[in-house]
């Protein structure tokens, strides 16, 4: 009998392990089945469900959780809105997507997953393959570059920023103005920072380089933008790099950067930031990269009602222009008012260095020429004051007076 049970036959096998089976469905009839979410799915499963998300999305998603690419945390409503309205092969195929992708250097990884779901909507229309493998940079060469540099690396699906800030120990001053971005272009679609860097950087210090992206391909798009921390390294980049031949037959194009990528939006509610602000018109505008928003100086929580839109190239910006000119898009349920932000160029600092009258604004009625002369006349000798309306202009007789106001 020992034996029989050591070595049973097939059908006693068989029915031994009926019987082993049966038992199991009865205790899990008699007794509450034991929860295994804990161990196949993160606490957030369930808000994912909740948030309407089919079944089958929500667990791959959670698996994307426990690898640990993504937190659920670093996802925004937007990102699961925006998931939640494709079909659920369209939601798993994106999230196959986003899932391959190399994130390492992604810092804002919800953003990322609505520019993949931007993608893969851009493929659907053209009828182009929706999932495209292309060799993307060589990570031990961006890597090595970034520990040699000390600059940090933020992508998108697209572009690639390198910088902006660099690192105190490169440069500690303000962003720098007009006349230090250079075009660079005819750039080679598989190239990266880890060769455009060490040709760039030899023109002087950089301050960002922002080289774009193809979502549809991966590959680059054939140029880029670099910031320098001065005008003279600028013109040396023209100067060293213009035709430079950066692979065999391959030479690039450079040139100070006169392109208007950037348009001046009014009538913003005064309670939007930045980040609103970048998420509300990517959702009706294409291309658009930065915002660049002024508080107002009593209140740093408020802006001032107006913003500038920094687009990744002209005809992004000014397809931009185009469509928020129109009348039919709304931003917060408002129609903008949109003009082109026209480059200004800096004056020479010759001129500025003899400039010796202040512009002072949003004055009082009661506030009289006298009042101001008064007040300003502790910095220096006045030649006169002219009040206009609310706004007046101050006569230095001596330049440092008037920068010591300042």
């Amino acid at each position: 009998f020992l034996m029989n049970l050591a070595k049973p036959t097939g059908i006693q096998h068989n029915k031994m392990a009926n019987q082993v089976n049966g038992n199991a469905v009865q205790l899990k009839e008699e007794e509450e089945p034991m929860d295994t979410s804990s161990v196949t799915h993160t606490e957030h499963y369930k808000t994912l469900i909740e948030a309407g998300l089919p079944q089958k999305v929500a667990e791959r998603l959670d698996e994307i959780f426990q690898t640990g690419l993504v937190a659920y945390v670093d996802l925004d409503e937007r990102a699961i809105d925006a998931l939640r309205e494709f079909n659920e092969e369209g939601a798993l195929s994106v999230l196959q997507q986003f899932k391959e992708s190399d994130l390492s250097h992604v810092q804002n990884k919800s953003a990322f997953l609505c520019g993949v779901m931007k993608t893969y909507r851009q493929r659907e229309k053209q009828g182009s393959k929706v999932q495209e493998s292309t060799k993307g940079p060589d990570e031990a060469k961006i890597k090595a570059l970034l520990e040699r540099t000390g600059y940090t690396l933020d992508v998108t699906t697209g572009q690639r920023k390198y910088g902006g800030p660099p690192p105190d120990t490169v440069y500690s001053g303000v962003q720098p103005g007009i006349g230090t971005e250079v075009f660079v272009g005819k750039i080679p679609r598989d190239l990266y920072e880890d060769e455009l860097v060490p040709l760039f950087e030899k023109a002087g210090p950089i301050w960002d380089l922002r080289l774009m992206m193809d979502p549809l391909s991966g590959q680059n798009r054939g140029y880029a933008f670099i910031t320098f921390c001065s005008k003279d390294a600028a013109q040396e980049a023209v100067k060293l790099c213009d035709n430079y031949e950066i692979r065999p037959g391959k030479h690039l194009g450079v040139c100070i950067s006169v392109a208007n990528n950037r348009l001046f939006v009014g009538s913003i509610p005064k309670n939007k930031t930045k980040e609103n602000i970048l998420e509300e018109f990517s959702k009706v505008t294409e291309g658009l990269v930065d915002v660049i928003l002024y508080h107002q100086p009593d209140d740093k929580k408020k802006n001032r009602g107006f913003c500038f839109l920094e687009y990744e190239d002209h005809k992004s910006a000014a397809q931009a222009r185009r469509r928020l000119m129109s009348g039919k898009v709304k931003v917060w349920g408002n129609v903008v008012t949109v003009e082109w932000a026209d480059p200004v160029e800096e004056p020479d600092p010759e001129v500025m260095a003899k400039v010796k009258v202040l512009f002072v604004r949003n004055l009082a009625t009661t506030v009289t020429e006298e009042i101001l002369e008064k007040s300003f006349s502790e910095f220096g000798k006045l030649e006169r004051v002219k009040k206009l309306k609310d706004y007046a202009f101050v006569h230095f007789e001596d330049r440092g007076a008037a920068v010591k106001v300042g």
